[in-house]
Formats: C-alpha cells, sequence, structure tokens
C-alpha cells in the first residue's frame, strides 16, 4: 500500500518532478557563486557572452549532477526520512526518464559552454561534474567519513568556473573564493549530519557523526569554523576585497563561531539544524559582500 508522501508525489505535476529532481535550491546557490565569481574577474561589467551563457551551462551542468545524484543514491534516499518523498524513492519518476533527463542537462551544459563561451570553462565545470556526481556520491560518500572533506572540492569549485568564463584562466583571486566555499562545507554539512545521525547510521553512510560520536564532530565543527574565520580574512589581506567586505566578514564569522561554540557546549537538539540552516545564510551574505565591495571600491 503506497504511502502518504508516495500518493502525494505522484500527484504532484510532472513537471515538478523533474525540477525536483535539480535541486533548484542547491543550484540556485551554486549559480550565485558562480556569479559572483563571472563579477569579481572584471573591474567593470563583464561582457555578455560569458555573464549569460556560462552562468547558464554551469547552472544546467549543477542540475544534470543533482539528477545523476538522486538517480544514484535512490536506494539510500528511500531509506531516509528527509529523502523518501523525492520523485525516484516515490515512484514518480522511472529511473530511465531520470537518467534521460540528466543526459539532456549534461550535452545542454556542455554544448553551451564549449561553443559559447571556452573549452577550459567546458572542461572544468565537465570535471567538477563528475567529481560530485559519481567520484563522490558512487565512491567517496560510502567509503570514508572524510567524505565531505574530499568530496568539497567538486561543490567549491563554481566560483573558479565563472571566473574562467571571463578570463579563460584560472585566477589565483578564484582559488582564494575556492579555499573558502571549501572550508566552509564540512562545518555545514557535518551540523545537518548530527542532526541526521541516525538515519544515516540505518543507511550505512560512514558520515562523522556515526563513524566518531557526536562529540567529535561538534569539535570539528568548531575547528573548522575558528580555520573559516582565518580563510574569508584573507580576500581583505590580499587586496581582493576592501573594508566593506572586511566588516560583512567580521559579523558573519562572529555569527558562525557564536552558533558552533553552542554547538559544542550544548546538547539541545534544535543546535545542529539552526547551525546548518545558518551555514547556508552566512555563505550568501559572504559572497554577497564580496560582490557589494567590488563594485563600491571601499
Amino acid at each position: 500500500m503506497a504511502t502518504i508522501p508516495d500518493v502525494a508525489a505522484r500527484e504532484t505535476p510532472r513537471w515538478r518532478r523533474y525540477l525536483e529532481l535539480t535541486k533548484p535550491k542547491v543550484v540556485a546557490l551554486i549559480t550565485f557563486t558562480a556569479l559572483v565569481g563571472t563579477l569579481l574577474a572584471c573591474p567593470g561589467a563583464p561582457p555578455l557572452a560569458p555573464l549569460v551563457f556560462g552562468n547558464l551551462g554551469i547552472a544546467l551542468a549543477a542540475a544534470c549532477a543533482a539528477t545523476i545524484n538522486h538517480v544514484l543514491d535512490r536506494r539510500l534516499d528511500a531509506q531516509m526520512a528527509r529523502t523518501r518523498a523525492r520523485p525516484l524513492p516515490a515512484g514518480a519518476l522511472t529511473e530511465r526518464a531520470a537518467l534521460a533527463f540528466a543526459a539532456v542537462l549534461g550535452v545542454a551544459a556542455m554544448t553551451v559552454l564549449a561553443f559559447l563561451v571556452n573549452l577550459l570553462t567546458a572542461l572544468l565545470t565537465f570535471c567538477s561534474l563528475i567529481g560530485y556526481a559519481v567520484v563522490y556520491t558512487v565512491w567517496l560518500k560510502r567509503a570514508t567519513s572524510q567524505n565531505i572533506v574530499i568530496g568539497g572540492a567538486a561543490g567549491a569549485a563554481p566560483p573558479v568556473l565563472g571566473w574562467a568564463a571571463v578570463t579563460n584562466s584560472v585566477d589565483p583571486n578564484a582559488l582564494l573564493l575556492f579555499l573558502i566555499i571549501f572550508v566552509w562545507t564540512p562545518p555545514h554539512f557535518w551540523a545537518l549530519a548530527i542532526a541526521r545521525r541516525d538515519e544515516y547510521a540505518r543507511a550505512g553512510i560512514p558520515m562523522l557523526p556515526v563513524t566518531h560520536g557526536v562529540e567529535y564532530t561538534r569539535l570539528q565543527v568548531l575547528l573548522y569554523t575558528v580555520l573559516l574565520v582565518v580563510v574569508t580574512l584573507l580576500p581583505y589581506v590580499t587586496r581582493l576585497s576592501g573594508l566593506v567586505y572586511l566588516a560583512a566578514a567580521l559579523v558573519l564569522n562572529a555569527g558562525f563561531l557564536y552558533y558552533a561554540l553552542a554547538l559544542k557546549i550544548s546538547a539541545r537538539k534544535e543546535l545542529p539544524m539552526r547551525v546548518f540552516r545558518f551555514s547556508v545564510n552566512y555563505l550568501m551574505w559572504l559572497v554577497a559582500a564580496l560582490l557589494a565591495d567590488h563594485y563600491l571600491h571601499v
């Protein structure tokens, strides 16, 4: 007998089922960080083609990777409360349909990037897609408790891709943006992993709270947050940004440190998800501050 989430998933309009496969909120954040890379690569307004087609291609590639992730994780998703209503485990879409959709997105992304932007951006985006959709999902996620740390490289790539779309090169400043997101990823995701520890344990996924315990993971969240504070000051030190960014970074880092310390010393059940939600807003406001600083020239 079908469960309520299964019935609801099947009654959802077909186009929305495909949209859900792309993880639109994640794609929006990825595209936003790529857009920031595109804009920071130029002293003024960037050329129209890299701005439009570069970020469109990156968004399509991210949607493709998310769809492949849904296919590869369909059995795992069926075992976890927060994911069992997704289109594939709920039976709202078939695996074949999802793979065909992913293929269309992937071909469209590479075509746009290779022919309307540049080959370097297409190659880097393809490597990022494979890194997340295959290397992380198929191997790292199930192989080591450091899956998020190692796999975070794929998720940190968008600013580099956006920068390459304009300059056709890999710039040190773009790598600095990569480093910020790379260091941000573990405390962001481990907070969620603490909240969902029992689900990951039942599914046999070796997330850090499962393999090393919640207390150890709380300590790692705090340590990575301290490292993040240091790393996020580097754009000001290297003169990529100015006082507007510095002021925003100090305020945001104070907030992240507060939440990380609270998570370390308190066992309140709601704290992990509060840290997780704050971390998403933290990254959005941080990169927005970089962008504002770039144009205000303070």
